[in-house]
């Protein structure tokens, strides 16, 4: 009778921790899911994506100064005067509010023909601040994507320590349980009851701890993807980590996908045109002009009281520069420097990328090793935990070799969860280096 009321006891407290640890149905989110939202919704990518779109709009042939400029004029004066005018005979006349008017109006064209090759530079630049524009976007992408993935299996390793502080719990549960019991038939004393209550508020407070840490990495994660802050939703359970990279094919990845080694490629690039829209300057400017213009004057004095032409004019300019200081070589000697610089920065980005990859490479191997360990850890402190719990039922140990058969136990799970969440960090900043970030 007296095990059976002890076993109706214990099962009674699991029962009621089940009903206060149990809660409503989730909406499921995947971590693909949370990447998706982050892509259409996070205002960063969104930034970017808009930029990308403006210097897209910047491509043309007119911001290159390739296309003719067509104008329309109109000009009306009118003049109320006092006029006196001595002609050559002598004659003399005088008129007082004497008005004169002019009107004209047409449409003018002008068109540099050629500027010493400095219009196609400045296209080819254009062009290239657009692929500019798409790296940056990309490397926006991918560090958003890595923040929301990072977020999301920090929440996965906090759920599973919240599991884990949750055994804890029912286990210490079970410990007040068997010290109350065995107070009360006088096999043990009241110390024991009062150092298992000890434990279990303990472990409850690290529980509570914990699940306010999780709440808020949930709001971090929302945010991330741009939604309602206070949506509710359940993550996976586990962490699968991709084991089999590979450091040769990420080095190579790296030097052809990395937003970084990228942009500087693309700055060396813009700084060469730069260079070539400088030595323009050494050629002639040549440009024409044309347009059709209607001209109406009236004047109350003078020969011609009215007069009315209409027609085209055209002409044709040149100029050059013959000496300017030497501010020309200036100029091209900083161009030069310019591009000198770009390449520096290239091979500083280079080996900086490729440094980040082969010491994140080690610390995945590492990780990966961590986590069969850490599992096979978890085996043994949950073997020696089953074996503690059976020798404090039937009173061979005392409740300090219990607890620390209990914090053996989820101290393991702790450093499982831990190792798993350190690999799959790992994966995500190989991948991200790499520019090869599934999305």
């Amino acid at each position: 009778m007296r095990q059976c009321l002890y076993i109706l006891a214990i099962l009674f407290c699991v029962v009621l921790h089940a009903q206060d640890t149990t809660t409503v149905a989730l909406p499921y989110l995947s971590v693909e899911d949370a990447v998706a939202q982050a892509l259409k919704n996070n205002y960063d990518i969104l930034l970017s994506g808009n930029n990308l779109k403006m210097d897209e709009q910047n491509v043309s042939l007119a911001n290159a100064g390739l296309l003719p400029n067509l104008s329309g004029s109109f000009n009306q004066n009118n003049n109320i005067q006092y006029s006196n005018q001595v002609r050559a005979d002598g004659t003399v006349q005088e008129l007082n509010n004497a008005k004169n008017n002019s009107m004209n109006y047409g449409v003018n064209l002008g068109w540099t023909i050629f500027d010493g090759f400095r219009m196609f530079a400045r296209y080819d630049q254009l062009k290239e601040l657009q692929k500019q524009g798409e790296a940056e976007l990309k490397y926006t992408v991918l560090t958003r994507v890595s923040d929301v993935m990072e977020t999301y299996f920090t929440l996965v390793q906090q759920q599973q320590m919240i599991k884990a502080l949750d055994t804890a719990v029912v286990i210490s549960t079970q410990r007040v349980t068997t010290a109350q019991n065995r107070f009360t038939i006088g096999k043990a004393a009241k110390l024991e009851v009062l150092n298992a209550e000890v434990d279990l508020n303990t472990d409850r407070t690290n529980f509570l701890r914990q699940h306010q840490e999780y709440e808020n990495t949930k709001t971090l994660l929302n945010q991330l993807m741009a939604r309602e802050l206070t949506a509710d939703f359940r993550v996976a359970d586990t962490v699968v980590t991709d084991e089999k990279l590979k450091l040769a094919d990420l080095l190579n990845a790296a030097g052809q996908q990395n937003p970084q080694i990228q942009l500087a490629l693309i700055s060396k690039r813009i700084a060469e045109l730069d260079l070539k829209q400088v030595k323009s300057a050494r050629y002639p400017q040549v440009g024409v002009t044309t347009g059709y213009i209607f001209t109406d004057s009236e004047s109350s004095l003078g020969f011609a009281r009215s007069n009315q032409s209409r027609g085209f004019n055209y002409g044709i300019s040149a100029t050059i520069n013959i000496f300017d200081g030497f501010l020309q070589k200036r100029n091209e000697n900083i161009a030069k420097l310019q591009i000198a610089n770009t390449k520096v920065f290239i091979e500083q980005q280079t080996q900086t990328v490729n440094s980040q990859l082969i010491s994140s490479f080690q610390t995945y191997l590492t990780n990966l090793d961590l986590v069969k360990l850490e599992k096979k850890n978890v085996e043994i402190a949950e073997q020696n935990l089953d074996i503690t719990m059976e020798k404090y039922r039937i009173g061979t140990i005392t409740t300090l070799e219990v607890r620390t058969a209990q914090l053996n136990y989820v101290n393991a799970l702790s450093r499982s969860s831990t190792a798993q969440f350190n690999a799959k960090l790992s994966e995500v900043n190989l991948k991200e280096l790499a520019g090869n970030l599934s999305l």
